[in-house]
């Protein structure tokens, strides 16, 4: 079942992308006026067009995506005590990594600068990291968790201190997978993920009874006082294309009963 959730979700994305959503319509449109269906087609370009100049113009994405990053804030205090710091895959980039021999990460690579800075607030305590390959076709033998290994390593963690899972390829079997690995089942663990990423996160680690502590990094849209007018649409639709996939993550995990909480906030 979870094999076919994770197929089904990606063929999902692939027509749910704000992206290819925009691409789809304008190929339908032009398939329009190929058949002289002019007024068909007009109904089509004109709510395309003034969405994408709208997009264009304004990070309207930011609307989507700051309430998700808001939900959890760091500590204002690190917990005096914690039995290890879980890290979420997510900021490692596996294709490049693997086709050009070497480490490489990309927007959510501050998770691992989190991390690292968490391990030497806490040296006595392992750190653990969950995800494999979310990718539908790329099959390699290389996972997250190697690259991770490498990388925390790399900045001075020692390996004896580390524990990979490497097998997950979502963030539901992120938690069903490390459940078993963690060294106290009731502990107290620091979570460090994207912070856009850490309500559905928290809602699946409560699911799962294993007890976090959000650590949020990774930032991806403006405090509202600094959005500003401007012709970026690349820049906006960075930030539209993963705020969207999380509101539908949200959504889905919590009609299939993944998570404990539609839009899990944190304990006042």
């Amino acid at each position: 079942m979870d094999n076919l959730f994770f197929i089904l979700s990606k063929l999902a994305w692939g027509l749910l992308s704000p992206t290819n959503l925009f691409v789809l319509l304008m190929a339908l449109a032009t398939l329009q006026l190929m058949r002289n269906k002019i007024s068909a087609a007009k109904k089509i370009l004109l709510p395309t067009a003034f969405v994408s100049l709208v997009l264009l113009a304004y990070p309207v994405s930011d609307y989507l995506m700051h309430p998700l990053e808001t939900r959890f804030s760091k500590p204002t205090e690190l917990p005096e005590k914690v039995d290890g710091i879980i890290m979420l895959g997510g900021g490692e980039e596996l294709k490049l990594s693997v086709g050009w021999n070497t480490i490489e990460i990309g927007n959510g690579g501050d998770r691992f600068i989190a991390t690292a800075f968490l391990a030497k607030q806490y040296p006595n305590v392992p750190v653990i990291f969950s995800g494999g390959n979310g990718s539908l076709r790329f099959d390699t033998s290389v996972t997250g968790g190697d690259i991770a290994r490498e990388l925390l390593t790399t900045v001075g963690i020692d390996n004896s201190r580390l524990i990979i899972e490497s097998k997950s390829r979502n963030t539901h079997e992120n938690f069903m997978l490390l459940k078993d690995k963690l060294p106290d089942p009731a502990g107290q663990y620091l979570l460090v993920t994207s912070a856009f990423h850490m309500p559905r996160s928290v809602g699946i680690a409560n699911k799962q009874h294993i007890n976090v502590i959000a650590y949020p990094v990774d930032y991806r849209s403006n405090q509202p006082s600094f959005r500003q007018w401007g012709f970026n649409l690349f820049e906006h639709l960075e930030v539209l294309e993963p705020a969207w996939r999380e509101w539908i993550g949200l959504t889905v995990y919590y009609w299939t009963g993944k998570t404990s909480e539609w839009l899990p906030q944190s304990e006042k």
